[in-house]
């Protein structure tokens, strides 16, 4: 999900010790947007709300977009667990407008919380902050919204 404040400034956060270790080391816990599987019997847009609400702790949003296509990334090989059979995501993306302040945010909502901190970016650094294998969805996912950045605030 692409979260935005009204400043227009994208939610990142920084993925935990667990899941950064899980991934690797030399990731020095990256940046990301939040995201998450679809549950059996979910739409979508039911699944991002769900997963915002578990990892930002928040669903007071207004649904602004989202992408037509579905997009893809892959995790390199190197960074493949052993046994693990997922080697990349396809995922659908929502632009969600918050419409709280920052007391609204809460990523110790459950106990399985993906970030150990987070902030509003730009949408440039997100990019530069997130992992390598995620840079150019990240750059796809905000050039299919980019008309939201160009339009005046409201």
């Amino acid at each position: 999900m692409v979260l935005v404040n009204h400043d227009k400034k994208v939610f990142a956060g920084k993925r935990n010790s667990v899941n950064a270790q899980m991934i690797s080391w030399f990731l020095k816990k990256p940046w990301q947007m939040p995201q998450g599987g679809i549950e059996k019997g979910e739409t979508p847009l039911e699944a991002a709300l769900r997963e915002l609400k578990e990892e930002v702790g928040t669903d007071n949003v207004d649904v602004i977009a989202e992408t037509d296509e579905w997009l893809e990334y892959l995790v390199p090989y190197a960074l493949r667990r052993k046994g693990n059979k997922i080697v990349g995501q396809r995922q659908k993306w929502f632009l969600l407008k918050f419409l709280g302040d920052d007391s609204g945010i809460n990523i110790n909502f459950t106990s399985h919380r993906e970030f150990d901190a987070w902030r509003w970016m730009s949408t440039g650094n997100v990019i530069r902050l997130s992992v390598h294998f995620k840079k150019r969805l990240y750059v796809d996912v905000f050039k299919k919204f980019t008309w939201y950045w160009n339009t005046p605030s409201t």
